[in-house]
């Protein structure tokens, strides 16, 4: 009974002081925190001994000292950007991964061109599409520092934890977003250099407005992911708007058109529209499930996501760009030239595969079911890419390792 009492004439006199209230409640805040931080009941109230002189001088003098004791406790010395330690946080602010799964998909459109290419132009698209896919992942985060404190997926990210200035963060996202167009623009195309401006500006400008307004901005996000195949598609030349001399070609099976293909008309503008639409339908089962799970996340930042406002029409939407995949990767890709129509068979599997985990997760909406999608999601697209890659029109495989061998063979006679 005596604590309280105390307590409660401590608290009568810190109200009585001369100090200005502004300064008295930044104090008593101090306090409150370095009370939390100790974990200590009695540690939430002032000592006792701080009221045993009666000066009112004396007593002011010990309120800012303890403030200052404090202030000083709430900070840490700042951590010596080394080289490696630079390069780490570089790498985050990059979204590495993410970085990666671009480039990759970029030379994507390159490996399925019909049309050469050389080790200069090839290095070239891919580190100017990885320079431009680290500016637009900077920017990003740049501008979500608010909402990715509130995240706990987000919340560690360099910028939010202080390991690097905004200021540092925006020189290097201008760098990169200055170099990667660049890079492109000379070594590779103006039309590779434009697309990879406009990812830019699509991604760290439309997408992430959109994304606390409307729930479009995942539309607007598929369309950022579809254009990295249509940057190594220009970079070895390819067109991508049909024109008189380059007009859209149509390939049918050879059960319907007795025609050989001629491969000079293998450069179709139909070619980059498949390879587009590839990426971007793939997007909304992989983003879907995967936002499905984290959605209470979005909600307590405060993003306009599908998942939050009516997670069945998020399930509905991931079953029907899922659905979507099977003409795109059975028809779509074979008519364009780029595969054979042996393609449209081999690829059934992994499409039906998806489709299936798909309408798992449109029926009953879980989280299991949301995981499964998501885990399908992360090999369909590579094997897709592999299986585009076997059955490409005018590429035989077996002839080749023929050739191969018999280069081998070559070889050993002559040695």
């Amino acid at each position: 009974m005596k604590t309280f009492a105390t307590v409660a004439q401590c608290s009568r006199r810190f109200l009585s002081t001369q100090i200005p209230p502004t300064s008295q409640h930044i104090n008593f805040h101090r306090c409150y925190s370095s009370a939390l931080r100790k974990r200590d009941f009695a540690s939430f109230f002032y000592h006792n001994e701080l009221w045993n002189n009666h000066s009112r001088h004396a007593e002011k003098q010990k309120l800012r000292h303890i403030a200052h004791a404090m202030s000083a406790q709430s900070y840490r010395e700042a951590e010596v950007l080394t080289p490696r330690r630079l390069f780490k946080l570089y790498d985050q602010l990059s979204k590495s991964r993410l970085t990666i799964l671009v480039v990759l998909t970029a030379m994507s459109g390159v490996a399925l061109s019909p049309l050469p290419t050389t080790v200069p132009i090839l290095l070239s698209t891919a580190v100017g599409t990885a320079l431009c896919s680290a500016s637009a992942n900077t920017l990003n985060q740049l501008q979500e520092v608010p909402y990715d404190a509130q995240m706990a997926r987000t919340r560690m990210r360099p910028i939010v934890r202080r390991a690097i200035t905004p200021l540092h963060a925006t020189g290097f996202a201008v760098a990169t977003g200055i170099a990667g167009p660049g890079i492109l623009w000379a070594m590779v195309s103006p039309v590779t250099a434009a697309i990879g401006a406009l990812n830019i500006g699509l991604y760290a400008g439309v997408y992430t407005w959109l994304k606390r307004k409307s729930i479009v901005n995942t539309w607007v996000g598929a369309v950022v992911g579809g254009l990295p195949p249509l940057m190594g598609w220009t970079a070895c030349g390819g067109k991508l708007l049909p024109s008189a001399e380059y007009p859209f070609q149509f390939f049918l099976p050879s059960f319907l058109s007795h025609q050989p293909v001629d491969l000079s008309l293998i450069d179709n503008p139909l070619s980059p529209v498949a390879l587009f639409m590839l990426l971007y339908s793939w997007q909304f089962p992989h983003f879907m499930s995967f936002s499905h799970q984290v959605r209470a996340s979005y909600a307590q930042a405060g993003y306009k996501m599908l998942c939050v406002l009516s997670p069945p029409k998020n399930a509905l939407v991931a079953l029907r760009h899922s659905l979507l995949l099977v003409p795109i990767c059975s028809i779509l890709f074979p008519l364009s030239g780029l595969t054979t129509w042996t393609f449209a068979l081999t690829s059934l599997v992994p499409s039906a595969m998806c489709v299936r985990a798909a309408w798992a997760f449109w029926r009953r909406g879980g989280e299991k079911e949301a995981k499964t999608v998501w885990q399908h999601s992360l090999w369909y697209l590579p094997v897709i890419l592999a299986l585009t890659m076997v059955h490409k029109q005018g590429m035989d495989w077996t002839e080749w390792l023929w050739k191969q061998e018999d280069k081998a063979s070559k070889d050993e006679e002559l040695a």
